[in-house]
């Protein structure tokens, strides 16, 4: 994340570097080089497959030669996106809203964040699940992930979970206006009946998660206290 929205951050490439932006103050998709090139894109209503093919070309433009996986992930039903003309929306306000309450989230999960003096990752946005995370690690490994991740490499699965981890983050699917979460992998016995957790927090079974409703989180007298003491 950065002050006007989302940011692949810096990528180096021979002997140039490549920033992509999310502008959601000002609607803009931005490619910015470190050779003080740059391209930019309206964020508007248009099909997929026309903005993936304008994104490409301005990517061949600056001289990037690159592969992507033209797919989405972690979905059960995904159109390539070069063949995506069903969906071609833009809700300006509706990602400006969106964007707001990341950066709400990414200042709590901060917070919880430098509380711990061990290995973490940064807080950081998955465009898997569009959800901010922040994960803990033990510094053990881990028995093998399952997979089995919708549109989703198993391999991807088995490296992301090779170690440890206790999760936490922010994801605006599993209720209506969204939910933070907590897990580990794998469970430690008893983790999903921990008295710790209190409601309105509570063990989503489907998810194998602890979740707690964001929208009873904003109106929480105090929503900082209250998503730290889930965490």
């Amino acid at each position: 994340m950065d002050a006007r929205g989302l940011t692949t951050s810096l990528m180096v490439t021979g002997h140039r570097g490549l920033e992509i932006r999310l502008d959601f103050v000002s609607h803009e998709l931005l490619f910015l080089v470190t050779d003080g090139s740059s391209r930019r894109m309206a964020l508007e209503p248009r099909t997929v497959a026309d903005f993936y093919a304008e994104y490409t070309g301005h990517l061949g433009n600056l001289g990037f030669d690159v592969t992507i996986v033209g797919t989405p992930v972690e979905l059960p039903e995904v159109i390539p996106s070069a063949e995506d003309t069903t969906h071609a929306s833009y809700d300006a306000d509706a990602v400006a809203r969106f964007w707001r309450s990341l950066v709400s989230a990414h200042g709590v999960l901060s917070t919880f964040r430098g509380g711990f003096r061990g290995k973490s990752s940064p807080v950081h946005f998955f465009w898997g699940a569009f959800d901010l995370a922040v994960t803990r690690f033990s510094g053990r490994s881990a028995p093998e992930h399952p997979g089995g991740v919708p549109n989703c490499p198993d391999r991807v699965m088995h490296e992301a979970y090779s170690d440890e981890v206790s999760s936490a983050g922010y994801w605006p699917g599993g209720a209506e206006e969204g939910i933070y979460y907590a897990y580990a992998y794998p469970h430690p016995e008893g983790y999903d009946t921990h008295p710790a957790v209190e409601a309105p927090a509570y063990w989503d079974v489907e998810l194998g998660e602890y979740v707690l409703p964001y929208h009873l989180v904003r109106q929480a007298p105090d929503p900082d206290v209250l998503v730290l003491k889930f965490l």
